[in-house]
C-alpha cells in the first residue's frame, strides 16, 4: 500500500512547542491546579507541577506552537527536488493560518497525505487543538470527526517501523542513524526549544532544528519505500 502513494502527494512536517507561558507563575492560579492535575500521573511525587512546567508544551491545553515546517516535493520522476517552508514567530494564530492555507490550496486533494514520525500521537492532534483554541476551522486534512480509520490521510514514520508492535518507541535521531540517513548535527534537541525560545530569544535557531526533522521525515520515507536519499542539491529552502 505504502508503494502506492506518490512522494509528491505527501506534506511532510514537524512542529515545534513551547509552554504557552514562560514561567509557571504566569498562569492563573485556576490554569495552574488544572496542570497540577493533568502531569499529575508523570510527575507523581518527584517534581512540583511548578518544577514540571518547563515541559508543558508536550501539552496543546498549556503550549503553543513557535514553528511547523513543511516539505515536499516539487518534482519527482525529473529534476527531483524537495522544497521546504516554514511558519513561525510569536503570532501562533497567524502561523497556523499560514499553514491552513498551503494545505488548502495545495494538499486538499483525496491523494494528499500528511505525514510526520510520531505525527498521529503528537504534531497532527496538536495543530488541530491549537487551531481550534485560536478559533480556526479546521481543514479537512485534520478534522477526524465521523471519519473511519481508513479514511484519515495520515502517515506516521514512527507507525511504520513498528510493524504492528505497539509498544516500540523509536525516536527520529535513533532511525535516522541506523539506516544511515546523513543528518547534520544536532544544534539542540528538543528538550532544550523552549529554553532557546524564551531565554535566547533565538526563534531562527529553532526553525534550522525544525526544519532538519522535516528533511529526515521525507527520507524515512524515501528509505521505507527504496527510494534513493535526497542529496543536498536536491533541497531547497523558500
Amino acid at each position: 500500500m505504502l508503494q502506492k502513494i506518490k512522494p509528491e502527494n505527501i506534506l511532510f512536517l514537524d512542529i515545534e512547542t513551547v509552554p504557552e507561558k514562560e514561567n509557571f507563575q504566569d498562569l492563573s492560579s485556576e490554569t495552574q491546579e488544572l496542570f497540577a492535575k493533568k502531569t499529575q500521573y508523570q510527575r507523581k511525587e518527584e517534581f512540583t507541577p511548578k518544577e514540571f512546567y518547563e515541559r508543558a508544551g508536550i501539552w496543546a491545553e498549556f503550549g503553543k506552537i513557535i514553528c511547523i515546517s513543511v516539505g515536499f516535493f516539487s518534482s519527482f520522476e525529473k529534476n527531483r527536488t524537495f522544497r521546504i517552508k516554514s511558519y513561525f514567530g510569536t503570532d501562533e494564530k497567524q502561523l497556523l493560518l499560514d499553514f491552513k492555507n498551503i494545505l488548502v490550496a495545495h494538499f486538499s486533494k483525496p491523494k494528499n497525505v500528511l505525514c510526520a514520525h510520531n505525527g498521529k500521537e503528537f504534531d497532527f492532534p496538536y495543530i488541530a487543538r491549537r487551531m481550534i483554541i485560536n478559533s480556526i476551522s479546521l481543514p479537512e486534512k485534520l478534522n477526524l470527526f465521523g471519519k473511519k480509520p481508513w479514511e484519515v490521510a495520515h502517515l506516521d514514520t514512527l507507525e511504520l517501523w513498528k510493524f504492528g508492535d505497539y509498544k516500540h518507541y523509536t525516536s527520529l535521531s535513533l532511525l535516522t542513524n541506523i539506516l544511515n540517513i546523513p543528518s547534520p548535527k544536532d544544534d539542540i534537541d528538543g528538550s532544550q526549544v523552549a529554553h532557546v525560545y524564551y531565554q535566547e530569544k533565538n526563534l531562527k535557531r529553532i526553525v534550522k532544528y525544525c526544519e532538519k526533522d522535516t528533511l529526515s521525515v521525507a527520507q524515512l520515507f524515501l528509505r521505507f519505500t527504496n527510494f534513493e536519499l535526497l542529496c543536498d542539491k536536491e533541497v531547497v529552502f523558500i
